[in-house]
């Protein structure tokens, strides 16, 4: 049955926060991943296809982006990938975008608006 369930990997090495973003997505019907790292974040995806990534630009191992030319590289990019920064900048958003982000986001985001905008990218799938 879990598998069934939309599958949120969550790329943040902030252990608070990436804690807080399991018990969210969890308690709202998500299957969810949360990984530290680049590597780890490959890893998770190559193995349990994704739905949505959230990815924090900072992570442990370098640059967040950098995972998502890693994953393109394996064939395990997932549907929906969404760049989370504390840089309100017009020239991070169009980073994001140019690595293949469908969307930026803004920390901190509101819970409400993620789970809306969670909703949103699963429902398309």
């Amino acid at each position: 049955m879990a598998a069934s369930l939309p599958h949120v990997l969550v790329a943040e090495d902030n252990a608070l926060v990436g804690g807080a973003m399991r018990l969210l997505f969890e308690e709202s019907g998500y299957r969810v991943t949360v990984c530290p790292t680049i590597a780890a974040t490959v890893a998770a995806a190559a193995s349990d296809p994704v739905d949505v990534l959230l990815l924090d630009l900072g992570l442990a191992d370098g640059d967040g982006l950098l995972a998502l030319s890693e994953l393109r590289a394996v064939g395990a990019l997932p549907r929906v990938c969404v760049a989370l920064t504390g840089r309100d900048e017009a020239d991070v958003a169009e980073r994001c975008r140019a690595a293949g982000c469908s969307a930026v986001l803004v920390k901190p985001v509101p819970t409400r608006d993620l789970l809306a905008r969670v909703s949103e990218w699963v429902k398309e799938r």
